[in-house]
């Protein structure tokens, strides 16, 4: 009984968002769209997955971060492109800018804002002042094999993370720096766990040694953080 009153709450709770007769918080309705400029809540990962779907939706949600981007046009080929955007720099500078669809866009977005620079603050006090990457868009197939699937760079809905420099000028990196006891090692330990907050899949050092000099990031579901 207790179940199925509940459920019908729910069902009362949901219907009268969906008509608007209840209105809270844009950023505590769901149909609301994403505003970055809002701190992350407990629908923040429900408003990301809509945006897979739903290219206006998500152009407003990017419309609302600190990134500079700019729309690239449309490309056939073996790994077409549509409504993609090139990054070139935001909270951090970037070692270069790098193509994003524009949900991969938003949730680099919500990692730099909310996964890097608190992990910077609490380990040294200071910002991260530029992300190094390896790249995003790449028409490949997963680890290059010919008989594999489409890797999430073919689509630009993947980016690699390489290392990251801070504010008084040290570097820290993937490759040298995971797994050591240390305050760089602490903090991209922190970056990482982050990450799975933003991002459907992270894999890093700990994953396999394809990946032990990043972390990559894709917006594929909600399936591995490792």
């Amino acid at each position: 009984m207790g179940k199925w009153l509940a459920l019908a709450i729910l069902t009362m709770l949901a219907l009268a968002l969906w008509q608007g007769w209840l209105r809270p918080p844009p950023a505590w309705n769901p149909w609301s769209p994403l505003d970055l400029r809002e701190p992350a809540n407990a629908l923040t990962r429900w408003k990301l997955a809509r945006l897979r779907h739903q290219p206006q939706l998500c152009a407003a949600a990017l419309a609302t971060s600190t990134l500079k981007y700019h729309a690239q046009a449309d490309t056939p080929g073996p790994c077409p492109l549509s409504d993609v955007v090139r990054v070139s720099g935001g909270e951090q500078a970037l070692s270069s800018s790098f193509i994003a669809s524009c949900p991969m866009a938003v949730a680099f977005a919500l990692f730099s804002q909310n996964a890097v620079q608190p992990a910077a603050q609490r380990v040294f006090g200071q910002a991260v002042a530029r992300i190094d990457h390896l790249g995003s868009f790449a028409c490949r197939n997963i680890y290059g094999r010919v008989d594999a699937r489409r890797s999430l760079h073919a689509s630009a809905n993947a980016i690699d993370i390489a290392g990251f420099r801070m504010a008084d000028g040290r570097q820290i990196s993937v490759l040298h720096d995971w797994g050591q006891d240390t305050p760089a090692g602490r903090f991209l330990r922190e970056v990482r766990d982050g990450a799975c907050d933003s991002f459907g899949t992270v894999l890093g050092p700990d994953y396999n040694a394809a990946h032990r000099n990043h972390l990559h990031m894709d917006t594929a579901g909600w399936a591995l953080c490792r």
